[in-house]
């Protein structure tokens, strides 16, 4: 897409005090927003900013485990093909919304503005809960990772290491505390951050595929495409793929970040479903070059998932590197997976903030503070690590309750999706007329696109809930579902007592400027 020579005029005569060009106050104007945030992004600093976020090929890496067990080689290459293809549709349906309406608040605004009458305030509120909560728990699962890696560093050192949930735990604090240190004072340095890890992100990668390419035992390439495995115990190996393509959802997640950072971006109603589109197909490919190597690097599938440290990707360092080598990757990793920890905080603390600002919460007056000096939304950022620190002290009672809280931001990200996409497909159906102006369209490929990707995100969200093996025991439960029913049912009385009568969703506001 590009500017029209009216865009490209008016965007060239100055910025802003919070750095806005014309087309951003036009549609901040227009959603009734007041400009809070100073726009310190730029269009290569958000694809850097997004790209390490979504940490593609270090999850492929990192968080396989469940692809492995219940698929296998092949079940996971073959998940991965299908999963890229099917998050494609939704993003493309995302990134034309963001350009419609470039809010941090993301699905729960579009959800407001595209939804039936009757039931976009109720549905707005509800989705507004849901995105929290997956913003929240997907926060909590990167300093959770980024905790169990330092103890996998430990057990290489020392194999008598047992690697306890509680100090497992007690590392999420500092964790937390750089992210929060980054996020509210060091604010103005995180493009350039961004940009600088970003070529650690592409070096990194280049690195490892070097060693799995050069210094790796490899297999045959029949056992990476077509051996699947069903390590789970399911019934056909078909159900037990189905399963197993929750892994591959995960190395994707979180694509929709560039979104909910809009009201900080220049230019934002262009840069931002660029931002959303370029680092999935960037990041997506770099991922399936990265799996591949792997799958190939994997002289044993169970040994990789019966590895000590908990993580196949350290079997595989280990088996091409001295133990010296694979202390330097995974410190690599875990250098890279804590810049994406900042981000995330920053769009989990953005997206609260969004939400706190229509009063979708109780406390949302200091939930959606602004600090006035630094133009940042410092009492969500402090809430949303706080929120991670208590989430991680489930770890100690129970590991399988806090990888069920991991599980729950999967859930609750692809109910948001599914939600969204409808309401805007219902528009573009009933009342294409009444849709907002996308700079970044999909045109007459719209419907097309939005069904597929409301198909795709029903799919995984039923999926999500399965639990990983069978038999099911206390162990291996998948908590997820009885947590999110846990919240929505927390949602619908929230808003029963509070949310109906002071909540009226970003529609209302829309409107009312429309009607000025």
């Amino acid at each position: 897409m590009s500017l029209s020579s009216e865009d490209m005029k008016s965007n060239a005569i100055h910025f802003d005090a919070y750095g806005s060009i014309p087309s951003d106050k036009r549609d901040m104007m227009r959603m009734g927003k007041e400009q809070e945030l100073r726009r310190v992004f730029r269009q290569v600093s958000l694809l850097s900013f997004t790209a390490i976020l979504m940490a593609t090929w270090e999850f492929v890496l990192m968080a396989c485990t469940q692809g492995l067990v219940d698929g296998g080689r092949g079940g996971l290459f073959w998940s991965y093909i299908w999963v890229m293809i099917g998050y494609g549709f939704i993003i493309a349906s995302l990134a034309e919304m963001s350009s419609m309406a470039p809010t941090c608040g993301g699905q729960y605004h579009w959800v407001s503005e595209f939804a039936p009458p009757n039931c976009q305030k109720f549905l707005s509120y509800i989705t507004g809960w849901v995105s929290t909560l997956s913003w929240q728990a997907g926060n909590a699962s990167g300093g959770f990772i980024c905790g169990t890696l330092i103890q996998s560093l430990i057990i290489i050192k020392n194999p008598d290491y047992a690697a306890p949930g509680w100090q497992g735990t007690l590392l999420v604090f500092p964790i937390m505390f750089v992210c929060v240190i980054f996020n509210i004072w060091l604010n103005h340095w995180l493009p350039s951050m961004q940009n600088a890890v970003m070529v650690l992100h592409v070096a990194g990668f280049l690195a490892i595929m070097v060693i799995f390419w050069v210094l790796s035992p490899h297999v045959p390439a029949r056992d990476v495409f077509l051996d699947f495995q069903n390590d789970g115990g399911w019934q056909t190996m078909g159900l037990a793929l189905m399963i197993g393509q929750i892994s591959a959802v995960g190395f994707l997640g979180a694509s929709d970040a560039a979104a909910h950072m809009s009201e900080e971006v220049k230019d934002a109603g262009l840069s931002v479903p660029r931002a959303m589109w370029w680092t999935y197909i960037v990041n997506g490919l770099l991922g399936l070059i990265m799996l591949v190597s792997f799958l190939f690097a994997m002289p044993s599938v169970e040994d990789a998932i019966n590895d000590a440290t908990g993580y196949p990707m350290m079997y595989a360092f280990q088996q091409a590197m001295p133990m010296n080598g694979t202390i330097v990757l995974t410190v690599l990793m875990m250098v890279l997976l804590m810049a994406g920890n900042i981000s995330y905080q920053a769009s989990t603390a953005r997206q609260t903030y969004a939400f706190a600002r229509d009063r979708g919460f109780p406390g949302s007056r200091w939930l959606g503070y602004v600090n006035p000096k630094l133009m940042i939304p410092v009492n969500a950022v402090v809430f949303s690590a706080v929120f991670t620190i208590i989430l991680s002290l489930i770890n100690i009672g129970s590991s399988a309750a806090f990888n069920a809280i991991i599980s729950l931001g999967a859930v609750a990200q692809m109910g948001t999706y599914a939600i969204s996409i409808t309401c805007v497909l219902y528009r573009r159906l009933t009342a294409p007329h009444l849709l907002p102006k996308a700079r970044w369209s999909l045109g007459r490929w719209g419907v097309m696109i939005n069904v597929v990707g409301l198909l795709f995100a029903w799919e995984v969200f039923f999926w999500c809930f399965w639990p990983n093996a069978q038999p099911v025991t206390l162990d291996n439960f998948n908590w997820a579902p009885v947590m999110f029913v846990a919240v929505v049912v927390g949602a619908l009385i929230t808003y029963h007592f509070q949310g109906r009568r002071v909540y009226t969703g970003p529609v209302a506001i829309v409107q009312g400027r429309q009607e000025e």
